[in-house]
């Protein structure tokens, strides 16, 4: 279901609060010599289309967010290790500065829920004694926070606490925990102390196990729903963060020093970065506006250039991704944005001179920015990924159509930015629709006119804090097994058909691969080397061939599911995933 938004009116933090919180922990800071790593789980089964390359040259957002946030409170010895470049790393085998940390914070998605597991396996496997305070978080912990708990006394795989909200909720929990934390305690203790004595309660944003036994989880409280930061100028700068990366390694330990600056560019060559959040469509298949309790939040133009100016000077990083759920979301604020970026110099030059960014967008208000898009193309868009999903509106409708899909393309293409839409396949979907723009190919074909250079297409799967969760589970359409293979975690990405109604289920499996095959393909290379559809020359060869690498992989991890759907006996799940452990609610806020 849904998450819960707190009162209307108490959904923000007082402005100022989150810097605040920042200003008391660094005064305290000399008092306690805090080691933390910081762990973003990822399951390499996942490297499939459209997100390979970018998943392992791209350092994301979340956990170096995390890692700012502990920097900027005063606690440098900080390390971000990420799995997508520390395949072997493991929590029993950590030190930093010499010692097993104070605390370990482990963040992942649903789909990275394998390794996830592992890490929290292996945390703990340090003796109680020397143990340090885990705490999980990331979008499967928002969602779904008894994942992060085990009951199993002989193969404890259990966090201490979750964090269900943003930095603020972490730095809060932490402000608490230094205030009783006698001289030589451990973090770990002090978290124990703090939670029996009710000094949680009143931390928005956090579930914790309240039995005896810290090796079984026996019942969750949940403290409710966090307050979220309301200008995200107030978020520490994401350079901090950057200075925290393990090097990629094949050892399960950590190196003695963080990544070199210089060498940060090379391995995250893209760099992700938080703009606005938010989005005001309400599409039943997506968890955002809940997540963000129907707020729209923003950074500054100024702030934006500043960020980076500054990454683009310390790491060497020239392209950015935002993590925008609408990027139009508000046209005004979006227009000072991009009218503030056109205006910024990096060394004396235009700053679209030396960075450029990409981001995501809406068909509806991306039309609705028309008279705007040369002034966010001068601030260095280059790209757009458009949220088409289906341009006959048969799934969900946003205001595109097939026309209007075609003229924002035409837009875009007429700017020099790079359009990137992304199609959802769903049931009523057929392959081909003769003179018709309802066939998923046929509306591929239509993007690849209209100047597309990329095209996304994922089948619509559930998912968790979603208003269609829960009756896609009730009505039998989620997937349990198909033949010998259950589903697993990492096939809920999209690319495999794991909910569906259709009679022939194999058939969509096998739909995606197509649509992909038609615009992937050595044919539309040599096209593109003539008769490119982007200005930039390379762009359009350029994706062709990663998208043909790609397919290649996605062939070869989908391919035998496709099998299994068409010849094997499918058993269907009738249940919602819910906790096994019971749940005591703190707090509780009205939508």
């Amino acid at each position: 279901m849904e998450l819960t938004c707190r009162s209307r009116g108490d959904e923000l933090l007082h402005p100022g609060e989150m810097t605040d919180i920042r200003r008391r922990l660094r005064a305290i800071a000399v008092q306690h010599d805090l080691a933390s790593v910081v762990a973003c789980a990822f399951d390499h089964r996942t490297r499939t289309l459209p997100f390979i390359v970018a998943d392992k040259r791209m350092a994301p957002a979340g956990v170096r967010a995390i890692g700012s946030a502990i920097v900027d409170s005063g606690f440098p010895k900080t390390r971000i290790v990420l799995q997508q470049w520390n395949r072997n790393f493991r929590p029993s085998q950590m030190r930093l500065d010499g010692r097993i940390p104070d605390l370990f914070m482990i963040s992942s998605m649903k789909i990275h829920s394998a390794p996830f597991r592992a890490m929290l396996a292996d945390a703990c496997r340090i003796e109680p004694e020397n143990r340090p305070l885990i705490i999980a978080g990331g979008p499967q912990v928002i969602y779904e926070p008894w994942r992060a708990f085990g009951r199993d006394p002989e193969q404890p795989a259990s966090a201490d606490v979750a964090v269900t909200g943003e930095e603020y909720v972490l730095l809060n929990l932490l402000e608490v925990l230094l205030s009783v934390r006698g001289r030589g305690e451990s973090m770990r203790s002090a978290f124990f102390r703090a939670r029996d004595g009710g000094m949680l309660d009143d931390i928005p944003g956090l579930v914790y196990s309240n039995g005896p036994d810290d090796r079984v989880a026996e019942e969750l409280v949940n403290t409710g729903t966090q307050r979220l930061v309301g200008d995200l100028d107030e978020l520490p700068h994401p350079a901090l963060g950057y200075r925290l990366l393990e090097p990629p390694s094949r050892k399960a330990t950590l190196a003695s020093m963080p990544m070199a600056p210089r060498q940060v560019g090379k391995h995250s060559r893209l760099g992700s970065l938080v703009m606005t959040t938010g989005c005001k469509f309400g599409c039943g298949y997506c968890p955002i506006p809940a997540y963000n309790q129907r707020q729209l939040r923003f950074k500054s133009g100024a702030r934006i250039a500043d960020e980076m100016t500054r990454l683009h000077g310390e790491f060497g990083i020239g392209f950015f991704l935002g993590t925008d759920d609408n990027f139009f979301n508000d046209h005004e604020r979006a227009f000072e944005i991009g009218e503030a970026l056109a205006n910024a110099k990096i060394g004396g030059r235009p700053l679209r001179e030396s960075v450029r960014w990409a981001t995501e967008a809406t068909v509806h208000d991306t039309l609705a920015m028309k008279d705007r898009l040369r002034t966010v193309r001068k601030g260095g868009l280059r790209a757009l990924w458009m949220g088409v999903e289906d341009m006959s509106g048969a799934l969900v409708r946003k205001g595109q159509t097939a026309d209007k899909t075609q003229e924002a393309l035409a837009l875009l293409c007429e700017q020099g930015i790079l359009p990137m839409p992304m199609l959802m396949h769903h049931d009523a979907q057929p392959l081909y629709t003769p003179g018709r723009p309802e066939g998923l190919l046929n509306q591929v074909h239509l993007l690849r006119r209209a100047g597309a250079i990329t095209v996304q297409v994922l089948m619509i799967t559930p998912a968790a804090g979603s208003k269609m969760y829960e009756d896609a589970f009730t009505s039998g359409m989620v997937f349990e097994q198909a033949g010998n293979l259950r589903v697993q975690p990492h096939m809920l990405d999209g690319n495999y058909v794991v909910a569906c109604n259709h009679k022939q289920p194999w058939r969509k499996q096998f739909n995606i691969l197509i649509a992909y095959m038609f615009f992937y393909n050595p044919v539309r290379f040599l096209i593109a080397l003539f008769r490119p559809k982007a200005r930039l020359y390379l762009a359009d060869c350029g994706a062709q061939l990663i998208g043909m690498y790609g397919l290649a992989h996605t062939v070869r991890r989908t391919l035998g599911w496709a099998l299994r759907l068409m010849g094997g006996r499918i058993k269907r799940v009738y249940r919602v995933p819910a906790s096994r452990i019971p749940f005591r609610h703190q707090m509780q806020e009205q939508s």
